[in-house]
C-alpha cells in the first residue's frame, strides 16, 4: 500500500464552499488537436466544484483509502518544521500544483528513499528538481493540457485589461468617482498592434488563435516552427528568437516552460529592446523575467503595463515589488486553477494514478521523466542539466 502526500492551496477565507454560482460544467471530452480530455475509471467528485484547496483534496480520498492506501493533504509546505517536510521522507507518491507547488528540490528526493512517483496536478513540473528525480529513479507527471485553455483565456483577458487600462478604470467607479479622463488617459485599443508570443505550444498557439480576430498582427518565437499551414492561417511571421521578436511587438506574452534557455529571458537588456510603452505578460514562470528589471520599466515607462499571476516564489512574500509597482494587472497564480480547469486536472491526477497502481503504462502526453530520462512531454519541453 502505498503513502501519498497532497499538497494544496488553502481553502477559500470564508470556508469551504457550501453552493456555487453555476449549476454544472460544459462536457468538453477532446482539447484542440484531438487529445481525449483525462480518461479515470470513475471520479469521486462534482465538476465545477472547488477541488484544488486543502478541503477539496482531489476528490481522491474515497478512492485512495477504499484500496487501502495513505493520503495525507496539507497546505503547510515551506521550512524543516512544515507537514510536507515532516510527512515526505515515507511518501511513495507525492502531488502538487503549480499554482502551491512543493518543491521537490534534489535534496528533499535524496532524502525521501520511497519516492517513486511525482504527480503534477496541472501543468510544468519545474518545481520538480528534473535532474534529481532521473537521478533517482522517479517517475514525474502532470495532466498535459488540461488548464492550457484556461491560461490562454486569462492570457487575452489580461492583454484588454492593460491595453484599455481596465483595472484602474474599474476602480474609478468601485470608489465613486466618474473622471472619464483619469481612465481613457491610459486606455488604447488592441486592434492594430503587433502581438508576439514566446514559445507557441498549446498555450501560445491557443493564444494566438483567440487574437486573431482583433485584427491584430501575429508574431511568434518557438524553438520547434509551426507548420506552415499554420502560420499562413493566422497570419503569423516567426522569429528565431526572442531577441530578435520583442522589438517588433507592442505586446509580448510569455507562454514558455522554465528552463536553462529561458531563466532571466528577459531581463533589462531584452527590455531596453522593446518599443517604448509595450506591454509584457507572463503566465509562464516569474524566473524567466528578472524580477527587479520589469520594477524598474514600468516606472521609468519602458513598459506601459506588465501582467500576469507567476511569482517566485508562491507564494509571494507580502512585500513582494510586483504588488506594488505601477500600471501591473498581478493576480495570485489563479490563471489555470479556474472550477472548469480543476475538475480537469483532478480527473488527470486520477487516471495517472489508476495507471500506476495497475501496473499500466501513463499516457505518453502526460510523462515528464519516466525510466530515468525525459519523456513524453518533459522530452519535448525541458532539457537536462538545467
Amino acid at each position: 500500500m502505498a503513502k501519498v502526500l497532497c499538497v494544496l492551496y488553502d481553502d477559500p477565507t470564508g470556508g469551504y464552499p457550501t453552493s456555487y454560482a453555476r449549476d454544472g460544467l460544459p462536457v468538453i471530452d477532446r482539447y484542440p488537436g484531438g487529445q481525449t480530455t483525462p480518461t479515470p475509471e470513475a471520479v469521486d467528485f462534482t465538476p465545477g466544484h472547488l477541488l484544488g484547496s486543502v478541503s477539496g483534496e482531489l476528490g481522491l480520498r474515497r478512492y485512495l483509502e477504499a484500496a487501502g492506501h495513505t493520503l495525507v493533504v496539507t497546505s503547510d509546505k515551506e521550512g524543516a518544521g512544515s507537514v510536507f517536510d515532516r510527512e515526505l521522507p515515507d511518501a511513495d507518491i507525492v502531488i502538487s500544483q503549480p499554482f502551491w507547488p512543493a518543491y521537490l528540490t534534489a535534496e528533499r528526493i535524496e532524502a525521501s528513499k520511497n519516492l517513486k512517483l511525482a504527480v503534477t496536478a496541472g501543468i510544468g513540473s519545474d518545481h520538480v528538481d528534473l535532474d534529481a528525480a532521473i537521478a533517482h529513479g522517479v517517475t514525474v507527471a502532470e495532466v498535459t493540457y488540461c488548464n492550457s485553455i484556461s491560461v490562454a483565456e486569462h492570457v487575452v483577458m489580461s492583454i484588454l485589461a492593460l491595453v484599455r487600462n481596465y483595472l484602474p478604470s474599474h476602480r474609478v467607479a468601485v470608489e465613486g468617482g466618474w473622471n472619464i479622463a483619469d481612465c481613457v488617459a491610459r486606455s488604447y485599443d488592441l486592434e492594430g498592434m503587433h502581438v508576439g508570443t514566446v514559445a507557441a505550444g498549446r498555450i501560445g498557439l491557443a493564444v494566438l488563435r483567440r487574437l486573431a480576430p482583433f485584427d491584430v498582427a501575429l508574431h511568434y518565437t518557438d524553438r520547434h516552427r509551426l507548420p506552415r499551414e499554420v502560420e499562413e492561417e493566422l497570419g503569423l511571421t516567426f522569429h528565431e528568437s526572442a531577441a530578435d521578436m520583442a522589438p517588433h511587438c507592442d505586446v509580448v506574452t510569455i507562454n514558455a516552460p522554465l528552463h536553462p534557455e529561458t531563466e532571466g529571458l528577459f531581463g533589462d537588456e531584452l527590455l531596453d529592446t522593446m518599443k517604448r510603452g509595450a506591454y509584457l505578460i507572463n503566465t509562464a514562470r516569474a524566473r524567466i523575467v528578472d524580477r527587479d528589471a520589469v520594477d524598474r520599466a514600468l516606472r521609468d515607462g519602458r513598459l506601459a503595463g506588465y501582467a500576469g499571476d507567476v511569482w517566485f516564489p508562491q507564494p509571494a512574500p507580502a512585500d513582494h515589488p510586483w504588488r506594488t509597482m505601477p500600471h501591473h494587472g498581478m493576480t495570485p497564480h489563479i490563471s489555470g486553477s479556474s472550477l472548469s480547469a480543476q475538475a480537469r486536472y483532478a480527473a488527470g491526477t486520477r487516471e495517472i494514478l489508476e495507471s500506476w497502481f495497475a501496473g499500466r503504462p501513463i499516457r505518453e502526453e502526460y510523462l515528464i521523466v519516466d525510466g530515468g530520462a525525459l519523456a513524453g512531454a518533459g522530452a519535448h519541453s525541458y532539457s537536462v542539466g538545467g
